[in-house]
């Protein structure tokens, strides 16, 4: 049996069965470029850390075995008042959610679901070859009962009701269940209550004392244990057994049952206070900057906003996750927006005020000045490559981007003397750089190099600029330098301040940055930069770092240094400084 290398996609069609017409492409979570370490995403929970040590203590014996889950099955019927054989522990109610699709639907049978939503519920939906009958369910509006029952048919086998919603917050009463219940009599209702706890009414025991309805639960928010993979379904001892027959029989490792087992009695309601508290907080911060809040019951706020994609973007850049909800996917707005998960940590929640109030008022904004504000491929570039070449080593337009992409390479003279090192020649820092400036700097006779740089942000837009923002310039230029160009080109008094390396160590240490902040006297700043020392040092300060593309040497392809600058901690990388104007608030 032959195969391609080449094109394994090819290879799979050919040699393989196509998948079942339920299959889409997987569910994904897409990491941002920028490294981010508050992850605010995806609305998991956030467990104390002795608990989640206590937790994680098991016996290991019973990793010999496979795992049993009637201990947790114990806790949990005594919790809800039921009978064990109407609990089935499941991994995550994700599990719960599949198992129920794979049991309940297949080709003629439907799914009512109001929009938007849980994702993989019509994902699960699909896969069983049931039909997916959509309800609108637009952020900030009751449950739709009245539409939900009138969608309802012969043919309905479930209905959904995820309360606390996902992604919208909104909720359904415990009058929409009872109706929903008796209008679709024939019909299972999914009662989804990932996220009960932070609500103001928990609907479980509503629908436990229903006929026909199930309810799902997990450990993932409230209890801050997403990543054990455990939850539960409560429900009629033959529904629950039909979901038992609709998945593996051992769902959960041992680990992931001990530690769920601990973390089941603990109590959770400081945590619970402490996001109910900071939900009320954010969602009146993201009014007043101007976007359009909806009351939520989950652990999460729900916006919608003209600049929502741009400030997802953004605070990448301050190293910050949460989750964008773009106008073409939303299913009944046509507005773009976003989803915050409350931290639960007090500390951790001033940084997401701190660094929305940096993205949506700014007091300041930042230059770099080579590649940002000064086109300088024809001269410090140049006096680079000029002089490696009095040293006899061709030195390329690419050599000097890699070079600056791996960072500490803010210093020109410095950058010639390593790319010199890198080809085996030994050359003196102080000769170097007296070849260098008079190749940059030029003589009577002869004009430097100095003499081909060019503007790139004319003076009108900084003048529009500077009439809402104070405007600084952090360089490492000689402090002479950067004022010759800045008064060449008649832009010196558009600037507030400017700091260069005769002020301050070079970039990527923070200190510059801070430096400027402080003879602003502002707290909240955007740089931007066009290498990882400025980003990084935006970064260090605390000053939203902003990527931009300088001009190229020759036909470059940008991508790679695309990618450079948003690993290297830019949450937005421009192609052109004056594309500044699209993205400020």
């Amino acid at each position: 049996m032959s195969s391609s290398t080449a094109d394994p996609e090819r290879a799979i069609r050919r040699f393989g069965p196509t998948p079942n017409p339920g299959v889409a492409s997987a569910y994904r979570v897409h990491a941002p470029l920028a490294p981010t370490d508050l992850w605010l995403a995806g609305n998991e929970g956030r467990a104390p850390e002795d608990a989640s040590n206590a937790a994680l203590r098991f016996d290991s014996a019973a990793l010999d075995r496979y795992p049993s889950t009637d201990a947790l099955v114990t806790q949990i019927a005594q919790r809800y008042a039921v009978e064990e054989a109407s609990v089935l522990v499941t991994a995550g109610a994700d599990d719960g959610l599949l198992r129920l699709a794979l049991a309940y639907l297949a080709e003629g049978r439907e799914i009512v679901l109001p929009t938007p939503t849980f994702v993989m519920i019509e994902r699960y939906a699909r896969l069983a070859g049931g039909t997916v009958v959509t309800v609108d369910w637009p952020a900030g509006t009751p449950y739709p009962t009245q539409a939900v029952l009138a969608a309802v048919t012969e043919r309905t086998s479930l209905v959904a009701m995820v309360s606390p919603n996902n992604p919208t917050g909104g909720i359904a009463t415990p009058e929409d269940l009872a109706a929903v219940s008796e209008g679709a009599p024939h019909a299972l209702v999914i009662v989804d209550c990932a996220y009960a706890e932070f609500a103001s009414r928990d609907l479980s025991l509503d629908a436990l004392s229903l006929p026909n309805t199930v309810v799902l639960r997990t450990f993932s928010k409230a209890y801050g244990c997403a990543g054990l993979r455990v939850g539960y379904v409560l429900g009629e001892p033959d529904v629950i057994e039909a979901l038992r027959a609709a998945g593996n029989p051992y769902p959960c490792a041992s680990p992931s049952l001990a530690a769920a087992a601990v973390r089941f009695d603990a109590d959770v309601a400081p945590f619970v206070r402490q996001v109910r508290q900071e939900r009320a907080e954010l969602r009146d911060l993201l009014e007043e900057l101007g976007f359009e809040s909806f009351a939520s019951d989950g652990n999460f706020v729900y916006a919608e906003g003209a600049r929502a994609r741009i400030v997802v973007e953004l605070l990448t850049g301050l190293g910050i996750a949460v989750r964008s909800f773009p106008a073409e996917n939303a299913a009944a707005s046509a507005a773009d927006a976003l989803r915050i998960t409350c931290p639960g940590d007090p500390a951790q929640f001033e940084r997401l005020r701190s660094a929305l109030l940096t993205i949506e008022r700014p007091e300041a904004i930042l230059f770099d000045m080579d590649g940002v504000l000064v086109d300088v491929s024809g001269s410090y570039r140049r006096a680079i490559i000029e002089t490696a070449r009095r040293y006899g080593v061709t030195v390329s337009g690419d050599d000097i981007e890699t070079l600056k992409s791996e960072g500490n390479a803010n210093d020109d003279w410095r950058v010639t003397q390593r790319l010199l090192e890198a080809a085996g020649v030994a050359a003196n820092l102080e000769e170097v750089t007296a070849r260098f400036e008079a190749l940059y700097q030029g003589t009577e006779e002869t004009p430097g190099l100095k003499a081909t740089e060019t503007l790139l942000l004319g003076r009108d837009t900084l003048r529009k600029i500077a009439a809402s923002w104070k405007l600084g310039i952090v360089t490492g230029r000689p402090l002479a330098d950067a004022m010759y160009f800045l008064e060449l080109h008649g832009i010196a008094d558009l600037f507030d301040v400017v700091i260069t390396r005769d002020d301050a160590p070079l970039k990527p240490d923070p200190a510059p940055t801070r430096l400027a902040l402080e003879r602003l006297g502002v707290r909240r700043a955007w740089l931007l930069g066009d290498t990882p020392d400025d980003l990084r040092s935006a970064r260090g300060a605390n000053v939203l770092p902003v990527g931009v593309l300088a001009p190229p040497l020759g036909e470059d392809d940008p991508e790679p240094a695309r990618r450079v600058l948003r690993h290297s901690g830019a949450g937005t990388v421009l192609d052109r400084t004056t594309d500044l104007l699209e993205i400020l608030p």
